[in-house]
């Protein structure tokens, strides 16, 4: 279970950073950054916080409830940040997601001693970075950030489906689940698809194909 240690180990104001939503193939990627008052959080939240593939989504849904609460408290501050699918398309989803990491800790409205980053890649911040793989397995900060990013971006999918019925983004938010795959057979991709992703891109190549061999016809 993720707990305080990594954040002990630095003097100041520590920020864990998260994303949800690298391998879908439709909607924005999410990022999220969190400062805890360390002393002053919950014992029970301790207990619960985990890397948010862990949990139940009734449970990341509490958890992100509760963040929100002790943060009107001041027991802790949190910023969101996203790229959108123009974004992703237009850098790649890499830069689109260290770029949402940097907007996220942008939007705390201060610059922390020192940012806690998932994974391996750290983005551009006004701050050292310092990554942890695993990271949200094994620390708080960047826990409460992963359930953050995901129950933020889960709520976008579930919004996006009210206007695109069919694809079941509010169960599969957006990844290449069979259902998905389907919609996208049946209805061809839609604003919110990623283009530069390869099983969308095909459906744009095959409409360029049909473009190009209608130029070609005689008039």
């Amino acid at each position: 279970m993720p707990n305080f240690a990594i954040e002990d180990t630095f003097e100041g104001l520590v920020v864990g950073i998260d994303e949800a939503g690298r391998g879908p193939l439709a909607g924005p990627v999410v990022a999220a950054a969190v400062i805890f008052d360390r002393a002053r959080v919950p014992r029970a939240l301790r207990r619960t916080l985990d890397d948010s593939k862990a949990l139940p989504p009734a449970v990341r849904e509490v958890l992100f409830d509760q963040l929100h609460e002790i943060q009107d408290q001041g027991v802790a501050r949190i910023g969101v940040g996203s790229a959108s699918v123009a974004e992703i398309d237009s850098i790649n989803i890499l830069q689109a997601t260290l770029l949402a990491m940097a907007r996220a800790v942008e939007a705390l409205g201060e610059t922390p001693a020192i940012a806690l980053v998932d994974g391996n890649r750290p983005p551009r911040l006004s701050c050292p970075v310092h990554t942890v793989v695993g990271g949200d397995g094994l620390s708080l900060s960047i826990a409460a950030a992963s359930v953050v990013a995901k129950v933020t971006r889960d709520r976008q999918m579930t919004e996006l489906a009210r206007e695109h019925p069919g694809f079941g983004w509010e169960r599969n938010a957006g990844y290449g689940t069979p259902e998905h795959h389907a919609a996208l057979e049946r209805f061809g991709p839609t604003p919110h698809h990623r283009r530069s992703f390869a099983p969308v891109a095909r459906f744009f190549a095959a409409t360029l194909d049909v473009v190009v061999v209608e130029s070609r016809l005689p008039k």
